[in-house]
């Protein structure tokens, strides 16, 4: 009881976070309820009460998704290794351009990160602000997803090629 006791003296004297805000704490990610003495209360995103003693709050990382206007949104998507690089990451800024929402400064990155067993995967980073979060990530997917299709750029699923040989015995 005294460490908890203590760690909530050091939260409400740091302030690494306040009521309102998205946080990951003593391995738990919710919504801040309350900031008490002993324990801080969140609430998750499927609405469950989550209450996580001081001591582990302030013993371990604090990560405040909430903390900052504007986050960056981040997505790999993989193409086929037949795919023209140029014209696919052109359809990805275009696609991602007509939303609103996402930020013009910083810049979005668009750049070949991996050269995968299945797919060349090409990192995207649009930026928004961070109430945006969500509905950017799940609409941008979906509007790459339909622009690839509609460019007839595949997204390829992993498989693998059998070669057989036929020896004569």
């Amino acid at each position: 009881s005294l460490s908890n006791f203590a760690a909530g003296v050091l939260i409400v004297a740091f302030r690494p976070f306040k009521s309102g805000d998205y946080v990951e704490v003593g391995g738990t990610a919710g919504t801040v309820d309350s900031i008490q003495i002993f324990q801080t209360v969140l609430k998750s995103p499927d609405n469950k009460m989550i209450v996580v003693p001081n001591s582990a709050v302030i013993g371990g990382a604090i990560t405040n998704y909430s903390r900052h206007e504007t986050r960056r949104v981040d997505m790999t998507i993989g193409v086929s290794y037949n795919a023209d690089l140029q014209k696919t990451q052109q359809i990805i800024r275009e696609t991602l351009e007509k939303d609103p929402r996402i930020l013009k400064d910083p810049d979005i990155t668009i750049g070949v990160v991996e050269l995968a067993d299945s797919s060349v995967n090409i990192v995207v980073r649009p930026w928004c602000k961070t109430g945006d979060y969500w509905g950017v990530h799940f609409d941008s997917t979906q509007a790459l997803k339909e622009a690839l299709d509609a460019a007839g750029i595949e997204i390829p699923y992993p498989q693998m090629d059998v070669h057989v040989n036929k020896t004569n015995e």
